[in-house]
């Protein structure tokens, strides 16, 4: 399953248009003013169904993740020189980036491929492709891209 993520071209907070291969929206994140990132995620019939909320004063960026309301676990940038690594502690996925840090691999804790995210470079906003293996692991994917997108546009 493939998903296109798409920064809106003009909008006061993070917000980004989610669409299948198809075309068809699959979710909407629309940013909340907070100390941090703060970021809802919506279906596309306009359910609200999750939030990725940046933890202030911390050494490295860690993000929280939130199904619904429910607390499902965080994302945690690893001290590396070259290549950037993530954990995600709700599900043990391993996540690494490349040097550029414009493509990432997520891995099960067995070893087996979950999500490939790649970002387009030649857009005028951030856009980037996911493609997720199972079907069931699309959000939390989403997820960990706009964890990820956030901690870059907060470095930079």
């Amino acid at each position: 399953m493939k998903l296109l993520f798409k920064q809106r071209f003009f909008s006061w907070f993070d917000s980004y248009d989610i669409y299948y291969e198809n075309g068809t929206v699959a979710y909407t994140v629309k940013g909340q003013l907070s100390w941090g990132h703060c970021l809802r995620v919506f279906d596309a019939a306009g359910n609200f169904v999750g939030t990725v909320k940046e933890k202030v004063f911390t050494w490295l960026p860690k993000f929280e993740l939130y199904l619904g309301d429910r607390y499902a676990g965080c994302i945690r940038k690893k001290w590396t020189w070259f290549k950037p690594q993530y954990t995600i502690d709700c599900c043990g996925w391993q996540v690494q980036g490349s040097f550029l840090e414009w493509d990432y691999s997520i891995v099960s804790p067995q070893g087996a491929l979950v999500a490939k995210i790649g970002k387009e470079i030649w857009n005028w906003t951030d856009t980037y492709v996911l493609d997720v293996v199972e079907p069931q692991n699309a959000l939390l994917v989403l997820m960990f891209t706009l964890a990820v997108d956030a901690e870059k546009c907060s470095r930079n």
